[in-house]
């Protein structure tokens, strides 16, 4: 029995040893860098252990395979935006009346459309009459909605052009990214659970490409390409500690630099937030996977078929886990918005907002919550100091050639890609020797 026990790739000595060589990595480059650095990937290593918990709900859990992931990481950081940003009330004057009705009118549209298609039987007049309310609400929609985003973009736009928010505590715009991403996957859900697995990627990955167009070319909404900045931190500027006296006269006793420590301080009190809310969602999905709920998904993701012979709602499941998974990528979002303390479009793509999450769920261990955490950790580590260290590497080999050689300067700009080249082959390898991740699945 104690052969099996110690074989098992689950055990708890195996979790703490793989946790403990992840921890040694962020201290080793706190030593080794600066502490700055180390705590800088490590708040980004958090949210994307988040980001990750998310994922591993989806596919972990229910076997839903979720590619667009990056538009649900926007939705989080545009809820920091409409929440905590500065109210700008000539902004709604102008325009916010007509916006907030032109959306309304285009909802109730699409209501009326989906109330008359069930009502209605089946044939020519069903189509005319759908035809007639979707193509008379959409010119009615712009007519109402046009003007009042042509008003808000034409209000002081090299400083504003866009509606503003609501100029509520940061903190509280955390969840409400949650909740506009899991509006976003209830709308995505209802129309594309139904579908295969490999339908479903690609529906989901073509609308987080429409999500990310729409906040790049909607001014109005927040500022588009043009960004926006200056959004509300929840822990102190660096600056103002900077200006604190007590902050240094406590500096002066320790015999350390006030900027250097003002940073460190900010960085750690962005850590325990973002660690907090990482444990909470961390026990929470624990307890979840525990319940009958928990075992009835998993049923549910190992056989549809057997599953709904049972009498399970398989898509009504299936609708539930995708937007618990959605809400939690929404939160993580706006956490990283938050840190970043601005929202800029064009940052996200699918290579660092889906590609590298999956990596991360694949790497630590998909349907394993501790595994998606170790998961955020290692590959974000990895993501950021791979090239450095690649940079280093080449200069070793490359010391003894002569400067200005044709092999030289191209070993030294292959540098470059050394992060795209180490995640292939840490996921070959895992994929290889450990197919079910670093800490499986029980």
């Amino acid at each position: 029995m104690s052969t099996r026990i110690n074989a098992n790739p689950n055990s708890r000595s195996r979790t703490l040893l793989l946790f403990g060589l992840v921890a040694a990595l962020f201290i080793g480059t706190g030593f080794v860098q600066s502490w700055n650095s180390s705590l800088g990937i490590l708040n980004m290593a958090l949210i994307s252990a988040i980001m990750a918990m998310g994922v591993n709900l989806q596919w972990g859990y229910a076997g839903l395979f979720n590619v667009g992931i990056m538009g649900f990481v926007a939705l989080g950081g545009l809820a920091v935006v409409l929440t905590s940003s500065t109210p700008l009330p000539d902004a709604w004057r102008a325009g916010g009346p007509g916006i907030v009705a032109g959306l309304a009118l285009g909802a109730a549209t699409i209501g009326v459309a989906v109330a008359l298609y069930k009502r209605l039987p089946k044939g020519r007049l069903r189509t005319v009459v759908m035809l007639a309310v979707l193509v008379g609400g959409f010119f009615a929609y712009r007519a109402v909605f046009d003007p009042a985003v042509a008003a808000v973009e034409a209000n002081n736009p090299a400083a504003h052009g866009n509606i503003g928010g609501l100029g509520l505590p940061v903190l509280l715009a955390w969840p409400m990214g949650g909740l506009l991403a899991a509006a976003a996957a209830w709308a995505i859900g209802k129309t594309a659970l139904g579908l295969r697995s490999d339908y479903l990627a690609i529906a989901t990955l073509g609308i987080a490409e429409i999500i990310i167009a729409v906040m790049k070319n909607e001014d109005w909404l927040a500022r588009g390409v043009k960004n926006l900045i200056g959004l509300p931190r929840p822990v102190p500027y660096e600056v103002d500690l900077q200006k604190d006296a007590d902050f240094l006269a406590r500096a002066a006793d320790w015999g350390v630099d006030p900027v250097t420590t003002s940073s460190i301080v900010v960085k750690l009190s962005y850590a325990g937030l973002f660690a907090a809310v990482l444990v909470a969602i961390v026990v929470l999905s624990e307890l979840a996977l525990k319940s009958p709920w928990g075992r009835m998904m998993r049923a549910i993701r190992d056989n549809e078929v057997s599953a709904e012979a049972m009498g399970k709602d398989v898509t009504r499941r299936h609708l539930q886990i995708f937007i618990l998974g959605s809400a939690i990528v929404g939160i993580a979002g706006a956490m990283m918005t938050t840190l970043d303390g601005q929202l800029t479009p064009g940052t996200y793509n699918p290579l660092r907002f889906t590609f590298l999450v999956w990596v991360m769920v694949i790497v630590g261990g998909s349907g394993n919550n501790l595994g998606a955490v170790l998961g955020g950790f290692l590959i974000w580590w990895l993501w950021v100091m791979v090239e450095p260290i690649g940079l280093l590497l080449m200069d070793g080999i490359t010391a003894g050639m002569a400067d200005g050689s044709w092999l030289k300067a191209h070993l030294q700009d292959a540098a470059a890609h050394m992060r795209l080249l180490t995640m292939g082959i840490v996921l070959l390898l895992v994929l290889r020797f450990s197919p079910r991740g670093l800490i499986p699945e029980k």
